[in-house]
């Protein structure tokens, strides 16, 4: 799609229905391009909304002024594949799309986020980036879902490291806000070998090894990569997942609030590990298959069913919890299991701003339920209000 230099200098003004929520994807202005954030997503939104006869659009966090009756936004021209600027009504229901969190982190950004999670008529959903330290915090206060958490502990000293690898033969330590696996590295120790503590760090492209004799050295490594990521980190125990021709796959699974405002699986989807890949992630050599069928090759057919109904139940619990422990509204969050060589579940991750599913049938029902549940938020306030829509 193109993006036009200028954008339309007499702003068009855009009406809503009454009986109908108007949804605001609110994402950070651009200089060049006038807002950041998957556009290819936006556009999507903006069109499945307008088939559910809900009128949606982009805002930046500067054009959002809270006090005022119209907000000045984007659409999306299918006629010509352009953004346009237009005026649109106050919205009912905000999503959060804000795409980095260095730019979530800004003050005037936080700011912003907290005045919205305070107004009255508006419904502000996935209101920050999840924090990996704190999402285990939250799942280890369940006795329901503590059972799905990989040993975890914040890295803060060497002591943290040695003691977890008497317990583990593998160790993954990761950023606490990392994205798409960057900056991920695992730890193991080879007792037989010369240099024992092997060290393998996930970059841009492609992953590097290390091998060092001493725990000090191994440390000092660790210590340098986290420097140059700027990042806290966590060290995880490892798994020893299910796998296919020799490559670890995971899971990865989608979960909404659907038209009754109920947690519900939208779909799951499966990542194999690219070859000497830490991650399953697809930039890094990993690829897309079928669940049912990676899990019949790995338990055969009865016992992969029972572990493919445990994964999808397990998905709706966590979630709950998640959402409970966290404090605040969610309307979805995506989150990375792993089935272990026994056919245990396991949580790696959760993430609260969902990237697109490549397969199109999950793809397709994760953007219905976006509108779905914003129509029952707006239903629902309409109710309290006795009949009166505001």
């Amino acid at each position: 799609m193109t993006i036009p230099k200028s954008l339309s200098p007499k702003p068009v003004t855009t009406e809503a229905t009454a009986d109908k929520p108007v949804v605001a994807i609110l994402t950070i202005e651009d200089d060049i391009q006038h807002f950041r954030g998957n556009r290819g997503n936006f556009a999507d939104l903006i069109k499945t909304g307008h088939q559910m006869g809900i009128l949606t659009y982009v805002v930046t966090v500067k054009n959002l002024k809270l006090q005022a009756h119209k907000v000045l936004g984007f659409t999306y021209r299918e006629s010509d594949e352009s953004w346009v600027q237009a005026w649109f009504p106050r919205p009912h229901i905000v999503y959060n799309r804000i795409p980095q969190r260095e730019d979530e982190r800004q003050p005037r950004v936080k700011k912003k986020l907290a005045a919205l999670a305070k107004q009255p008529d508006i419904r502000l959903f996935n209101r920050r980036f999840f924090n990996k330290w704190s999402l285990f915090q939250w799942l280890n206060e369940s006795r329901r879902t503590r059972p799905y958490i990989p040993e975890t502990k914040r890295l803060t000293d060497s002591l943290v490291l040695s003691g977890l690898l008497r317990k583990h033969r593998l160790l993954y330590l990761k950023p606490v806000r990392g994205k798409a696996g960057v900056g991920i590295m695992t730890v193991s120790v080879q007792p037989e070998k010369r240099l024992p503590y092997r060290l393998q760090i996930q970059e841009e492209k492609g992953s590097r090894t290390l091998r060092t004799g001493t725990l000090k050295r191994l440390w000092d490594r660790v210590v340098r990569q986290s420097e140059r990521l700027g990042e806290p980190y966590i060290v995880q125990q490892g798994i020893a997942l299910a796998s296919v021709n020799s490559r670890p796959f995971d899971l990865r699974a989608l979960v909404q609030k659907n038209g009754v405002g109920q947690w519900e699986l939208s779909g799951i989807g499966a990542r194999v590990a690219g070859d000497s890949s830490i991650t399953t992630h697809v930039p890094r050599g990993g690829y897309i298959d079928e669940p049912e069928k990676l899990l019949v090759s790995v338990f055969g057919q009865e016992k992969a069913s029972r572990v493919l109904r445990k994964v999808k139940s397990t998905a709706i619990t966590l979630a709950k919890q998640i959402e409970r422990s966290s404090h605040s509204r969610l309307c979805e969050m995506s989150m990375d299991l792993g089935v272990d060589t026994t056919g245990h579940v396991w949580f790696f991750e959760a993430n609260s701003k969902p990237m697109k599913f490549d397969e199109p049938h999950i793809r397709n029902k994760s953007l219905e339920r976006i509108f779905q549940y914003s129509l029952y938020l707006h239903r629902q306030r309409y109710e309290i209000r006795g009949g009166v829509a505001t």
